[in-house]
């Protein structure tokens, strides 16, 4: 199966695949090949890898490989974007790290730990090189077109990603630029970037098959294409940039967003994400049987399942039950949820919290909530399997806790395997990373149709139907919602849904709420134990975060500007 690929590089001589472009000349140490290991040497080159089969599919392979690397829950060491966000406070403490950075205001154009840039850049060589030289492999014609498609479509997610970090970027089309050409310098408007990512994912869903079976099952299909040209449009149609962005300067504002705001890209968003849909091959994995909102945790343990439209595909695995477990679970507890995640969690029937008549009892503050809430976060007296026992028993974050320490008196438990822990003799999980799910392209279509028109009967739908796999009785929206009311549940359901996915970093970004949402103290709960086995809990703060405007952007790193020689790269505004 195609699950071993995005665990290892395919390194390549420096004159065919490293980044000769806007400082991009770095260096990995290769990781261990399987079959390559005995014909990958120092002497290959672009005629050594396109006249053989094997490894211009492996050439593919290595493009591949860093797909998930900016949703990782790894990404900054030892936390990823939830512990820069609203989502998680993470376990390490320094101000040299990056989350921390973003967390506190304190990162800078010259501080960023530049791990954006460099690899997106490195990956599109890199599929420029691949389709220059695909022509004159002896790959057969279909299968030359079918990879073709792929190279494509991944160029397109990396410019995906450098666009949702900076705004408009440098196209650089299918060039392959090297150390003696006149790299170009300046930033493409906002829009031209958008209008070549989604034009790459037209044409190359017209390339690629609906599904890929047995040994190619993980490759891109023609639903990622489709789901990523939806995704695009949304954050197009989004405030951000959509007329919003924060330049003033007149060049800097159409690099950052569109001139000027039209509604109709909601619209634009909606119906490219109804296109997914219609192609009926997803669905949401429910099963309320099992037990309620079961099928919620259950899709995160499968490889295939119903609902991944694109993923980061492992070999079997205990990665999440390492970092987020707590000690006494052989875990690095890496990051703990905020109180304010939690209460974003409603009850079991549907209502919030903050309703009188939910049933909500601050003093038994987990009972009768939204089953997601107990799939997602490892809450006093949650369950987790006990190493001693083989069983699922309490894990209790009270001050004091044999359990291991916590700072907010949670530990993350999305994604996890009720069945196994870190330690030898527990069963690896068949999890891979969702990098796009049917969930999230439901939700897209009903916040675009819902910002184009307000709550229309297919919005209302929509919603609920995650709702009812979320286990809730009853799952539908109270009827009579406005607009505005109908934007809130939306915004509640992305995060409580899609939490720790990448997604919150980003949506408080493009809806510009993050003034808001990250500029504020972030609170836990203390949990102390009484004599007599009974519990207290009181929130108290944890972190004071701090946001300024030009934190909606990432700063182009200061390393890549001093290497526009005539100073066309423009920095992002407030940095």
């Amino acid at each position: 199966m195609f699950k071993v690929f995005y665990k290892r590089k395919f390194k390549i001589m420096i004159k065919i695949f490293s980044p000769i472009l806007l400082g991009l000349l770095i260096m990995t140490s290769c990781k261990k090949r399987d079959f390559l290991e005995q014909t990958v040497t120092n002497t290959l080159n672009e005629e050594s890898v396109f006249t053989d089969s094997a490894r211009t599919m492996d050439a593919l392979v290595g493009i591949y490989d860093d797909i998930g690397n900016f949703a990782a829950h790894n990404r900054f060491s030892t936390s990823g974007l939830a512990a820069a966000s609203d989502e998680a406070e993470a376990s390490l403490q320094s101000g040299a790290q990056e989350f921390i950075k973003w967390a506190t205001g304190s990162i800078s154009a010259i501080n960023t730990n530049n791990d954006v840039w460099p690899v997106c850049y490195a990956n599109i060589r890199r599929v420029n090189v691949f389709l220059k030289n695909i022509p004159r492999s002896p790959l057969s014609d279909a299968l030359k077109e079918r990879v073709s498609g792929e190279a494509r479509f991944l160029r397109a997610w990396y410019y995906f990603q450098l666009v949702k970090h900076f705004g408009g970027v440098i196209l650089l089309e299918d060039n392959v630029y090297n150390t003696d050409d006149t790299v170009p310098g300046k930033r493409n408007t906002y829009e031209q970037c958008v209008n070549y990512i989604t034009s790459e994912c037209d044409a190359t869903a017209q390339i690629l098959p609906l599904v890929h079976l047995s040994q190619d099952y993980g490759r891109i299909t023609k639903g990622a294409c489709l789901a990523l040209k939806a995704r695009m449009l949304l954050y197009a149609a989004s405030p951000l940039f959509n007329g919003g962005q924060v330049a003033t300067d007149a060049q800097l504002k159409i690099v950052t967003g569109y001139a000027a705001a039209d509604n109709q890209r909601w619209l634009k968003a909606a119906q490219a994400a109804e296109v997914v849909q219609n192609l009926n091959e997803y669905q949401l994995f429910e099963d309320n049987t099992t037990a309620p909102g079961y099928g919620f945790y259950r899709v995160f343990t499968l490889r295939k399942n119903t609902e991944y439209i694109l993923a980061r595909m492992q070999p079997l695995n205990k990665d999440l039950e390492s970092f987020y477990d707590p000690s006494s679970r052989a875990g690095s507890a890496n990051a703990f949820p905020y109180q304010e995640l939690v209460d974003e969690f409603g009850m079991r029937n549907g209502k919030p919290i903050t309703d009188p008549t939910s049933g909500y009892n601050p003093n038994d503050p987990y009972v009768n909530r939204d089953p997601r809430l107990a799939y997602s976060v490892l809450f006093n007296g949650g369950l987790r399997m006990d190493r001693n026992t083989s069983t699922r028993t309490p894990v209790y974050t009270y001050i004091g806790s044999p359990d291991g320490g916590t700072k907010t008196g949670y530990y993350v438990l999305k994604m996890l395997d009720a069945a196994s822990i870190n330690v030898a003799g527990f069963p690896s999980t068949q999890r891979c990373f969702p990098l796009i799910r049917y969930a999230e392209i439901l939700l897209n279509r009903a916040e675009a149709l819902n910002e184009f028109q307000g709550p229309t009967t297919v919005v209302y739908d929509l919603v609920s139907s995650l709702r009812k796999r979320a286990g809730l009785v009853p799952f539908q929206l109270p009827a009579g919602l406005t607009q505005d009311q109908m934007r809130q549940q939306i915004r509640n359901e992305r995060r409580i849904e899609l939490a720790y996915e990448e997604h919150r970093f980003w949506d408080v970004r493009r809806w510009k709420i993050a003034e808001q949402t990250d500029n504020k103290v972030l609170n836990g709960m203390q949990v102390t134990r009484l004599g007599n086995g009974t519990f207290t809990y009181k929130v108290i703060p944890v972190r004071q975060h701090s946001f300024r405007p030009g934190m909606y952007l990432f700063p182009i790193p200061q390393s890549e500007i001093n290497k526009s020689a005539d100073g066309s790269l423009l920095q992002n505004p407030g940095w």
